[in-house]
């Protein structure tokens, strides 16, 4: 297979990372507005457009910033302004970014509701579809895995298999998808279905990232810290909320 695998639409022949990258967004986008319209929103539609505005500017903030410090490679070759403008994306890094910017703008507008639950399944659908492109650009992408002598090894075009790190990553993200719209015909507390997709993934990428290349720091590398942190704050929560449960019962 020649990779990048473009694909022809008529006379055209378009780049499989922009295919797959807008269908994405496209096809998560439909997604959260069919889930919104069936499930309901708790929040007034001014307020709901803000945090979604809120996400994606943080998102595309976190995508470039993570990139640039997981490959500095890139940024010394492209240049600090041009990565950000155009090349170097990071999932984990949007995720983490659209979160932190969600909180911020929740705070400014005294919203104290979880407002993310209805992301959850259209983020897992859209970082699958998303991930097909990563696949069929190959080697330029920079997600590929570490060389494998497995079975489903693939060779992306340099005569050395590896580990299709996208295909597994497909393969989880799809399946997480189905198990969340299985959780959510389920009672749960608000937020609940937002933070099993976002500790299901995060808890994923960390061990993901241990077979694919890239600059260690202390033993992890930039994606794996980030993926750490979060779940490290999410754990903390557990207890907190349980002692906090067990006070109000008693008084």
């Amino acid at each position: 297979m020649e990779l990048p695998a473009y694909v022809h639409l008529g006379p055209l022949a378009v780049h499989p990372h922009w295919l797959f990258e807008t269908l994405s967004y496209l096809v998560g986008a439909r997604l959260y507005v069919a889930l919104k319209a069936r499930s309901g929103d708790p929040l007034p539609a001014e307020q709901r457009w803000s945090i979604v505005a809120a996400a994606m500017v943080g998102a595309v903030i976190g995508s470039r910033l993570l990139a640039w410090i997981a490959e500095p490679g890139l940024a010394q070759a492209q240049g600090a302004l041009l990565l950000i403008a155009v090349g170097g994306k990071s999932v984990v890094g949007g995720l983490v970014g659209g979160f932190l910017a969600v909180e911020w703008i929740k705070r400014r507008l005294g919203v104290t509701r979880s407002t993310g639950d209805v992301f959850a399944i259209p983020l897992a659908v859209g970082i699958g579809i998303g991930r097909i492109g990563c696949f069929l650009t190959g080697l330029d992408d920079h997600t590929h895995g570490l060389p494998a002598s497995l079975p489903w090894a693939v060779d992306y075009g340099d005569g050395i298999p590896r580990h299709p790190a996208q295909l597994y990553e497909i393969a989880f993200v799809w399946l997480l998808a189905f198990g969340l719209a299985y959780y959510a015909r389920f009672p749960r507390r608000e937020g609940d279905l937002f933070k099993a997709f976002f500790i299901a993934y995060l808890g994923f990428r960390l061990a993901l990232e241990f077979l694919k290349p890239g600059v260690a720091i202390a033993g992890l590398n930039a994606i794996q810290w980030v993926c750490l942190a979060v779940l490290l704050y999410y754990g903390s929560q557990v207890p907190y909320a349980a002692w906090r449960k067990a006070r109000l019962a008693h008084g």
